[in-house]
């Protein structure tokens, strides 16, 4: 049974590795079905199981779209595309792999929307898609990804509210949109759930409204970056009892 399902997982990569464009041939000299897929480069296996558990091809200089058959992987638990070349939308059937606990797509040229099934992914720890192109609307369905502890969408063409399901998601400790194009005021009640919350980086987007005066509730913030938006009024006292913060960004705002 182990042989058969590992067949599964080599036959899969074989089947994405005949659909990108491999210039410096890494996977082509070194992905052969001679050799036993858990020495491929950039492959892992698990010790029990003896099935793929991590894909790790940053900066391989692969280019072409995400084919489907990663979905196949179903063991899979870390996969690592960044700093590469691949481009156009997020093949649905990544959303199939619900043993997934890293998603790292960042420095490619993905476009599109963030499609909502990634909600389905309730075991993602750690959600990295930055320096793409994506557009569109944050999913409300992210708020399904309660274990997500990095939500990391910087340098993307973002627009819309930032939805209110990102404040409850409560194991969050780093919210990265940083430079998108987000509108909008932030939720008074944003505290309420971020017990864990360390970083926010929503600096360089287009957000309005007053700073909520419940951020001196995100008692482990460390960094708060507001900076280049549109925020007005006067700024919270209650950022005061920030007693971990390190770094404070505001400038570039029409606050008081």
């Amino acid at each position: 049974m182990t042989a058969r399902n590992l067949n599964s997982d080599q036959f899969a990569l074989l089947e994405f590795k005949d659909r990108l464009a491999d210039p410096q041939n890494v996977l082509a000299n070194n992905w052969t079905a001679s050799t036993s897929v858990c020495r491929w480069i950039g492959v892992s296996c698990g010790i029990i199981h003896e099935r793929v558990i991590a894909l790790n091809l940053t900066s391989m200089n692969l280019r072409g779209t995400i084919p489907p058959y990663l979905g196949n992987l179903s063991f899979l638990l870390s996969l690592d595309l960044s700093r590469n070349n691949f481009y156009g939308l997020l093949p649905k059937e990544l959303g199939q792999l619900h043993r997934l606990k890293i998603l790292q797509l960042s420095f490619n040229s993905l476009n599109g929307e963030i499609p909502s099934w990634l909600g389905n992914l309730h075991r993602v720890q750690r959600l990295q898609m930055t320096n793409n192109t994506f557009t569109g609307r944050i999913p409300q369905t992210l708020v399904n990804m309660f274990n997500l502890e990095i939500l990391n969408l910087r340098f993307n063409q973002l627009s819309g509210q930032v939805p209110s399901s990102i404040f409850k998601i409560s194991s969050l400790k780093i919210i990265n949109l940083f430079s998108n194009s987000l509108s909008g005021s932030l939720p008074n009640d944003m505290c309420q759930h971020f017990p864990k919350l360390e970083e926010l980086y929503l600096s360089r987007n287009e957000l309005s409204g007053n700073i909520p005066s419940s951020i001196g509730k995100c008692n482990n913030l460390q960094i708060l970056a507001l900076s280049s938006n549109q925020f007005m009024g006067i700024i919270p006292k209650s950022i005061g009892n920030l007693t971990r913060l390190k770094e404070l960004y505001l400038g570039v705002n029409n606050l008081e």
